[in-house]
């Protein structure tokens, strides 16, 4: 393999680690293991440092205009093609919790695609976004600006599981 195919390979797992990790905290919170929990989020944060230093490495991050352009393709490819085939997979197999995973990303993924392109025409503009809360679905990750729904319009979940993001 090539150096940059190593950074690829690394970022991704850095990434994966990351989250692993903060669902381990997570578990381990509930678990009644509060240091341990704190252990998994500090290696956590050491896993973002390495992602973004194998990043910045890659050129991964570029102006404002060109990494939405980025968001906007991925988040197109997810909600068109790659969550359409994976949550069809999971249905022929039976797989009922996959299926509420997929139908779920599938749905929010449009919505981040939206929000993107909303970005990039502010941008192209040369503004940034008005000021607003945006607030995500603790079930689903819906994203939303302003005020939480009284029920999350893609998983039923109530108001309260929105977290205003800052």
């Amino acid at each position: 393999m090539s150096t940059g195919e190593n950074l690829k390979e690394a970022f991704a797992g850095e990434s994966q680690a990351n989250r692993k990790y903060l669902a381990f905290a997570k578990k381990a919170d509930q678990d009644g293991y509060p240091q341990v929990a704190k252990l998994f989020r500090a290696a956590a944060e050491a896993e973002t440092v390495h992602a973004h230093a194998h990043l910045r490495v890659m050129g991964g991050a570029g102006k404002t205009e060109a990494n939405l352009q980025a968001a906007i393709d991925g988040e197109g490819y997810e909600f068109q093609q790659m969550y359409p085939k994976f949550l069809a997979e999971a249905e022929a197999e039976g797989n009922q919790a996959a299926v509420f995973s997929f139908k779920h990303a599938l749905a929010v993924e449009e919505i981040h695609h939206g929000l993107y392109t909303e970005a990039l025409d502010a941008v192209k503009a040369g503004k940034d976004l008005p000021e607003t809360k945006i607030l995500v679905c603790a079930v689903c990750g819906n994203t939303v600006k302003g005020q939480a729904p009284q029920k999350c319009p893609v998983c039923g979940a109530a108001k309260e599981q929105f977290k205003d993001v800052v």
